[in-house]
């Protein structure tokens, strides 16, 4: 993934420059490219957390009230509820461009480099390399796992009962009045208590029902396992009017975060998260914070030591060396509150160092030329 790119017109491999040929600097400021230049970029390390969060839906049964009375049922879901939970945390690291760390090797004359060499070993970094070519992540997920009626079928035979009576008329028939009958009928629709009754009377039937078929008590039934499936589905139905529905569905989140040296040791904030809201963006007041803990190793920090000192006002001044980044080893460990989600290893740039190859590395000329 690691790679550098030539932004120049004109590279050969047989000719050599001079040291006052050649110059690199930061590119920034009133450095401009010209052609036959290289431009390349240090990298640096972008920590990707995978985060896996559930959310769970309950929403209670028309019948709730009547759980206990009716079936013996307790603990049922009486309101409705959302709540999330933290299902897993991972951790990547990819490499960027750093954005403060691009260089440009300008020339007056035609040279070779070892710098396609450097992008192999993964010193430098392209200023296009395949990591921005790759496929965006979107937050957009795939709603809820329920839709229709939560309850379709709520076990009673009829909702509305019709009673039928008898009323009279009084007519007139020449000097006398009579009454005549007619009949009457009087729609009453039943009380949530009476659906309840009905509902739990046809459970315990299907489940009696099923215990007939189980042990061969019965040959009402077919005596295969579809009977037995569509009981089973129907007490679940059945059940759900008293205790409630619950369902769950799995949603991911990507997020990025860039470290810095000053974070080194100390407890930075990354994302907090609630079990009301779920995942939040870091500093909200809501929810609980998840950190993340980084000690780099210090395998890097004599490198600044070990090159080779400046004896000379010529080598000083001297601007054909290239600059590349030897990253550290960090420790990291992500927590929240006494819990810890993550501990791993990286190669972090950031905490490592700049250092430079030796000029006849560099532009192609050979020791002792």
């Amino acid at each position: 993934m690691i790679a550098a790119i030539l932004v120049t017109s004109g590279c050969a491999t047989q000719s050599r420059s001079t040291e006052s040929d050649i110059v690199v600097l930061p590119l920034g400021g009133e450095v401009q490219v010209t052609d036959g230049s290289i431009v390349y970029a240090l990298p640096m390390t972008v920590l990707e957390f995978d985060i896996i969060a559930e959310k769970t839906i309950e929403v209670p049964g028309p019948y709730a009230a009547y759980a206990g009375e009716m079936l013996g049922l307790d603990n049922v879901i009486v309101s409705e509820n959302e709540f999330w939970s933290l299902v897993d945390l991972r951790l990547g690291a990819v490499e960027e461009l750093d954005p403060e760390q691009f260089y440009v090797i300008q020339g007056t004359s035609l040279m070779q480099t070892n710098l396609l060499a450097m992008k192999a070993s993964g010193l430098v970094l392209d200023i296009n390399p395949e990591i921005y070519s790759h496929t965006g992540y979107s937050q957009l997920q795939g709603g809820g796992v329920w839709s229709g009626l939560l309850f379709p079928d709520r076990g009673a035979n009829e909702y509305v009962s019709t009673k039928t009576d008898t009323a009279y008329k009084v007519v007139k028939a020449d000097t006398a009045f009579i009454r005549v009958p007619y009949l009457v009928q009087k729609k009453k629709g039943m009380t949530v208590a009476e659906e309840a009754r009905e509902a739990a009377d046809r459970l315990l039937e299907l489940r009696e029902g099923r215990h007939m078929i189980l042990t061969g008590e019965t040959n009402i039934f077919p005596q295969d396992g579809a009977a037995i499936d569509e009981i089973n589905r129907l007490d679940r139905e059945y059940t759900a009017l008293f205790a409630g529905k619950q369902w769950s569905e799995t949603i991911h989140y990507k997020m990025w975060f860039t470290p810095v040296m000053s974070m080194a040791g100390t407890k930075t904030p990354v994302f907090s998260f609630s079990e009301i809201d779920g995942v939040i963006p870091s500093g909200s007041s809501r929810g609980k914070p998840v950190y993340i803990e980084m000690q780099p190793s210090g395998k890097t920090k004599e490198l600044n030591l070990i090159v080779r000192p400046v004896s000379s006002e010529k080598e000083l001044a001297a601007r054909d060396r290239l600059y590349y980044r030897v990253p550290d080893v960090v420790d990291i460990r992500v927590t929240s509150g006494d819990e810890t989600l993550v501990t791993t290893r990286k190669l972090v740039y950031q905490f490592g160092n700049i250092v430079a190859l030796p000029s006849n590395f560099v532009i192609g000329k050979q020791v002792g030329q």
